[in-house]
């Protein structure tokens, strides 16, 4: 396979061995162009774990690391593992304990997440809250939950990504500073040009050619779920690399967003080294 010329990272991608097509869909997005990825943690439930205390994320955290190490050795993409508590588990969780005993648990998790952050074994946090409708205790309890991220990542000096509503969830703006957190490494998971945080722009979206032209700081991702009942979905693994480089090869972005993109903004963001 030819060295690629160019950096291409997928800001948010699942491969999952136990439930999809795993190394081969890492594969397929190397070939498209691809060269480094953000490996973010999936829901405890795809690992067949049901959570009763903190420490049993740790099963989670520790296959997505397992993971991450069979990618870059089996392919030679690298791996940046994100890891955390998704904010549908309080939902989850409440069907065999109280909101606030799932709430305390995924706060458990998290602390667990940033130290593994703190050990070099990842570098960020994912939390947010649910994207879908839900009442005021879920919604009240989640933002505490997402407080307790933002105050780890601070600690931690890391990123956090966000997994919320569609939208621009601009109150995070006051959240994560109310915590030490500086929102210029706040990233918005399926975000939207009308944030106030970092978004992570799903490869396909329209608006990509004209944020390029403003110089806007954003990072793209597919999403890819990696799930055999969900094929496909979010969009499939070759999507940011073919996007980027048909945007490239059409003139809708220059090199230099090509670098902002998949190099400089991440670079910043993260506190990491993307290169060739």
């Amino acid at each position: 396979m030819k060295t690629p010329k160019y950096p291409v990272l997928d800001d948010h991608i699942h491969i999952d061995p136990r439930n999809g097509r795993g190394i081969e869909a890492a594969k397929e997005f190397q070939r498209a162009g691809g060269t480094h990825i953000c490996l973010v943690t999936k829901p405890s439930w795809s690992h067949d774990i049901h959570p009763v205390c903190g420490e049993d994320f740790k099963r989670v955290f520790d296959e997505t690391l397992v993971i991450a190490k069979q990618i870059q050795e089996q392919t030679g993409v690298v791996v940046f593992p994100i890891l955390g508590v998704h904010p549908a588990e309080i939902t989850v969780m409440s069907e065999r304990m109280s909101y606030i005993n799932a709430a305390e648990i995924m706060k458990e998790g998290l602390t667990l997440a940033a130290r593994y952050v703190k050990e070099g074994k990842a570098i960020g946090l994912k939390s947010g809250r649910p994207h879908y409708e839900t009442s005021v205790e879920i919604t009240t309890l989640s933002n505490q939950v997402l407080l307790h991220a933002f105050s780890l990542a601070a600690d931690a000096e890391c990123a956090i990504q966000i997994h919320a509503e569609s939208g621009p969830c601009a109150d995070m703006i006051d959240m994560a500073l109310s915590q030490g957190m500086s929102p210029s490494h706040v990233i918005k998971h399926f975000g939207s040009p009308d944030t106030p945080l970092i978004p992570s722009l799903v490869a396909k979206h329209e608006e990509i050619p004209s944020l390029c032209r403003e110089k806007r700081e954003f990072t793209m991702e597919s999403d890819f779920m990696d799930e055999n009942s969900r094929p496909g979905a979010v969009i499939g693994p070759k999507s940011v690399p073919r996007f980027t480089l048909r945007h490239l090869k059409q003139g809708s972005i220059t090199e230099d967003d090509m670098y902002r993109i998949h190099m400089h903004t991440p670079n910043r963001v993260y506190k990491i080294e993307i290169n060739l």
